[in-house]
């Protein structure tokens, strides 16, 4: 009953210390007086801030002129091409004593050459029109074979033009330029490369 008693009495008699805006000092009885009005000039509050590290100015323009420099450099190497060896003819190539003289044909050679190819033209015209021709027939026949059946045996023109699943996938196998080895094992994936890796050169500092 006496703290209950004292409690009021003690927040209407204020010590001048605990006033708003007041500084208390930190004493063995702080905590106990402590007030959510005040405020404490803690260690921490009253350190300096921290001073910048000195940099000699000269040093901090050589690294700035040594990065530029390097950049710089970078890319000029940037702008080197890699070669394409397609486009390159190679030295042995390049002997003028293994040059083929240009051989003049004469104007009868040349006018027998003009004249053996639009004959040659001629001929493979002709021949894709009986090709055609020879095609356009077969059809035809075919078409009419099949009405005719139609009309006499619709059992059997219905078995005629049903779809043959066996003739797909369909596969071909043509003439090759070179016969087949025998016992030829073909190689898994592996194979020699010998293509030339361009590096960029790299400057140092």
């Amino acid at each position: 009953m006496a703290a209950t008693a004292l409690g009021p009495a003690w927040c209407a008699v204020r010590p001048a210390s605990l006033q708003l805006g007041a500084l208390p000092t930190q004493t063995s009885d702080a905590p106990r007086r402590a007030s959510l009005l005040a405020f404490w000039g803690l260690a921490p509050m009253r350190a300096e801030p921290l001073r910048k590290k000195k940099v000699d100015p000269k040093k901090d323009q050589a690294a700035k002129e040594r990065l530029k420099k390097r950049i710089r450099c970078l890319e000029k190497a940037s702008q080197e091409l890699i070669p394409i060896e397609d486009f390159i003819t190679p030295v042995r190539f390049l002997n003028k004593a293994r040059a083929r003289p240009p051989v003049e044909c004469p104007f009868e050679e040349s006018e027998r050459r003009a004249l053996l190819l639009k004959k040659w033209s001629l001929y493979k015209q002709r021949e894709q029109e009986m090709e055609r021709g020879a095609i356009g027939a077969l059809l035809e026949a075919q078409r009419e074979a099949l009405q005719e059946l139609k009309l006499t045996a619709p059992e059997r023109h219905a078995e005629a033009t049903k779809w043959d699943p066996s003739l797909f996938p369909f596969q071909r196998q043509g003439p090759d330029y070179t016969p087949p080895i025998a016992n030829y094992q073909p190689p898994e994936g592996r194979y020699h490369d010998i293509s030339k890796v361009y590096t960029q050169v790299e400057f140092k500092r």
